[in-house]
């Protein structure tokens, strides 16, 4: 950070203005923070937008939260923290938002069943988030004999029955994001990338690639106006796709869904057939360590049960986990903004247990990466949800000051190993 008190930069050696810049490197990384949150909640907002919804306050709040990062605005690092639990706050309205507009467009998901792999034919994967984007493709491609697959957060589109109905709307195709280039290199069908999370292409698929709305890429052509003919004409003049459905696996658990259950899951906590909830899922990525997040469900004892959304999932998500009673042991909620739908699962259960949520048995432990899911933990923390896991490591952009204030606030605690983290936790 440039110090524009002494033109230097702050904090170094040649900075002489110690009562301004002693203080910037904490100010820096809670602008940083904030700066990284505000591109999350835009994107809420973005795809709100593009479904026809948007709120005022969201808007006013970006305009607010990037004019604070201005030079010579604000040297208080206070107002920097409240800053940044108001973004939680706002990221809360932003997801709600969109939950709101993708029921009232596509209806109330149910859980579902969705084929993993792909079928004989001809084939389109879309990766991303947008769904009015894969409606749309669904639209145009039904009745060319073309199949649609999703993948990475897009599989959640399944559990709408908006969506669902479409009988070319064929299963889910590969993982997260960070496993494109083998994924799609191995498909040979057409592949459309709708939002972020995309990655620049390898040269064998770079013909079969095409973008839409706000995704980019070097070499890759892209759709104007919604209009994916030309991707329904390329998958069929592609090889078809072998039959090759490996699996299944459920999503579509919205938050009624799952409070649908909410006499039985009491119940079943009351009688101690439920010993602990566990929220684990976010951005998945390619650093080593995200291994844990498998190694730690498939650890956990039989009486406990996992929500999962994002990405995040896609580490054990294929894992058979049963039920209790009735109730999945896994349940996936949903794309990363669907935390929506988990706070107010959360919410619920504390109101008919009549405790705080910080004293149910639930405990998340959140994979990150990107800016969505530091958005959705400034809202956690807005919320006053303590004692949450973070891995694989802590962001980079914490000062140690910064870093402190939150353990001592919140008790966000790093990863250690599954093994030790189950046995604090559960004791």
């Amino acid at each position: 950070m440039f110090c524009y008190q002494c033109e230097q930069t702050a904090g170094g050696t040649g900075c002489t203005k110690v009562g301004v810049c002693g203080k910037n490197e904490d100010i820096a990384s809670l602008q940083d923070t904030l700066i990284i949150a505000l591109k999350g909640i835009a994107a809420y907002a973005y795809h709100a937008r593009e479904l026809g919804a948007h709120d005022e306050e969201v808007d006013a709040f970006l305009a607010e939260g990037l004019f604070t990062t201005l030079t010579n605005v604000n040297f208080d690092l206070g107002s920097h923290i409240d800053l940044l639990l108001k973004a939680g706050e706002v990221n809360l309205k932003a997801m709600e938002m969109l939950s709101k507009a993708h029921s009232s467009r596509f209806g109330l998901p149910t859980p579902t069943r969705v084929k993993v792999g792909t079928e004989e034919g001809s084939g389109i994967v879309v990766t991303g988030h947008d769904m009015l984007d894969l409606y749309e493709l669904l639209v145009q491609s039904e009745g060319t004999g073309v199949k649609v697959y999703t993948h990475g957060e897009m599989l959640p589109a399944h559990g709408y029955p908006e969506l669902r109905k479409f009988k070319h709307l064929a299963g889910n195709y590969g993982t997260a994001w960070q496993n494109q280039r083998r994924e799609f290199e191995e498909f040979s069908g057409a592949i459309l990338g709708t939002t972020n999370c995309v990655l620049t292409p390898k040269e064998s698929y770079r013909d079969r690639m095409f973008t839409c709305g706000i995704a980019r890429l070097p070499g890759v052509r892209h759709i104007e106006g919604r209009d994916f003919r030309p991707v329904i004409e390329k998958a069929l003049s592609l090889p078809p796709l072998p039959d090759d459905v490996k699996a299944t696996t459920t999503t579509g658990f919205h938050h009624q869904a799952v409070l649908g259950l909410a006499e039985k899951i009491v119940g079943a906590v009351k009688d101690g057939k439920i010993r602990h909830f566990f929220l684990v899922g976010g951005c998945d990525g390619q650093k080593p360590g995200r291994s844990y997040y498998t190694e730690f469900v498939q650890r956990l004892p039989k009486d406990c049960v996992v929500l999962t959304l994002g990405c995040g999932k896609y580490r054990f998500n294929y894992l058979d986990l049963g039920d209790i009673d009735g109730i999945p042991r896994l349940i996936d909620m949903g794309q990363c903004n669907d935390a929506y739908s988990a706070i107010q699962v959360a919410v619920a259960l504390a109101q008919a247990f009549n405790c705080g949520v910080n004293d149910l048995p639930l405990t998340l432990v959140l994979s990150w990466f990107e800016q969505k899911a530091v958005s959705i933990l400034l809202t956690l923390l807005h919320l006053g949800i303590k004692n949450i896991r973070i891995g694989p490591s802590l962001p980079a952009f914490f000062t140690t000051n910064v870093l402190k204030t939150l353990q001592d606030n919140y008790s966000i605690q790093p990863l250690t190993t599954p093994e030790a983290d189950i046995e604090a936790i559960l004791g």
